[in-house]
């Protein structure tokens, strides 16, 4: 969506906000919030502990802003057909500081009981809880699965997307089919860019069950990349074509597929997903992921367990790179441009619900990298240890 059109929606939402308080039979306005106030640290400053969207993380000194979020959300309900939706979200970000982006801005048509449209900007439907992801109390645990999660850049996209929703029986079904553009902040200086992105989204709930199918394609670019494009413009400058053209992330075949379940039955919680990413260029490697959340509940209290594993689908070596001579080094930036951040983590936390509204949550992850620092920012040379994460927060709502 350009932005003219994005403007142009935002100011029609708070139009809709500004005279729901003005006239008698004026539209519905909800305004809700939610936020997550927590430190992090690890037991080590060899490396830096960060979420996927984050330029930097954390060591040994504790620091808030790893896990720790505040949003607003509004939505107006003109008519029974019509509604508009804007979301705020404020967070560390790729630049290093604290940013407020707006994270959904769109128009709902809803065209029948089960059928409706949105345009505007839209939580990608990528995810088991992409709709609510950031919203901290809504989840079990402190954070999202970093294995799992930190595949894809970005939230939401730019677009249009229809939903479909139908009881069979006593099994809820919702589909969804959605098509757009997203840019999302990689670092300070570059981005990487889905364009268009199409989405498909299947839900089926049966009480304490659900299951969820989804997959992504899109055209990614990954732009304003010095090590990339410098690597890049090395290896045609030196005569390596081949390697340098399947290095590039220009407007290439990209494609994301998941599997997810959920239950919720008599205080025994199960969370899981399993996703596959793939790419026509080597930089962005073809990953298989997945990870396993149990929990139970005593009353308030709910202890859980999480396990999460990322691995390469594609080689993490190029074959037939020069090994000595003045070419060496650049075969070897090669072969670390190709590499993905492998890992595992095992961890244990508890979550108690001392208010309505509010949830305390403590957890610790151990995290193992595997040939390399795993997704871990600023590593020393050739580290390679098991760190520890340490995480206590308050979720809450309003």
């Amino acid at each position: 969506m350009n932005q003219p059109l994005r403007l142009t929606l935002a100011t029609a939402i708070l139009a809709a906000f500004s005279l729901s308080s003005h006239a008698a039979d004026a539209p519905t306005v909800t305004i809700s919030g939610f936020g997550t106030a927590a430190l992090t640290a690890t037991d080590t400053d060899d490396v830096e502990y960060a979420r996927f969207n984050q330029a930097a993380g954390v060591g040994k000194s504790p620091r808030a802003g790893v896990d720790s979020n505040f949003g607003i959300q509004g939505t107006a309900r003109m008519n029974d057909w019509l509604s508009f939706t804007a979301q705020g979200l404020a967070r560390k970000n790729a630049r290093d500081s604290y940013g407020a982006e707006l994270s959904w801005a769109f128009a709902k048509f809803k065209v029948s009981d089960e059928i409706s449209i949105r345009v505007g900007r839209i939580g990608m439907p990528i995810y088991m809880i992409s709709d609510f992801r950031q919203v901290g109390y809504a989840n079990t645990m402190i954070r999202p699965s970093q294995e799992v999660y930190g595949q894809i850049y970005g939230d939401s996209y730019d677009g249009v997307d229809a939903m479909y929703q139908h009881n069979f029986g006593d099994t809820t079904v919702t589909a969804q089919i959605g098509v757009g553009t997203m840019s999302a902040r990689i670092t300070d200086n570059n981005r990487i860019k889905y364009k268009p992105a199409t989405t498909v989204n299947i839900v089926a709930e049966n009480g304490p069950f659900t299951v969820r199918f989804g997959r992504a394609d899109a055209k990614v670019s990954v732009e304003d990349s010095e090590s990339i494009d410098g690597l890049i413009a090395t290896l045609h400058k030196v005569g390596m074509s081949k390697v340098a053209n399947d290095l590039s992330v220009t407007d290439v075949d990209g494609s994301f597929t998941s599997l997810g379940f959920t239950m919720d039955y008599k205080n025994i919680l199960v969370q899981g997903e399993y996703a596959v990413r793939k790419t026509d260029s080597l930089t962005l490697p073809d990953t298989s992921s997945y990870y396993a959340m149990l929990g139970y509940r005593f009353g308030k209290v709910t202890p859980y367990y999480y396990y999460g594993t990322v691995k390469q689908d594609s080689a993490r070596t190029y074959t037939g790179l020069p090994a000595s001579g003045p070419l060496a080094a650049l075969g070897a930036g090669v072969n670390v441009a190709i590499k993905a951040g492998l890992q595992t983590s095992n961890a244990l936390g508890v979550r108690w619900d001392f208010h309505k509204s509010a949830a305390l949550k403590v957890q610790v992850d151990r995290i193992k990298p595997r040939d390399g620092a795993g997704t871990f920012l600023r590593a020393k040379p050739g580290f390679s240890d098991t760190v520890n994460v340490y995480a206590a927060g308050i979720d809450f709502v309003f």
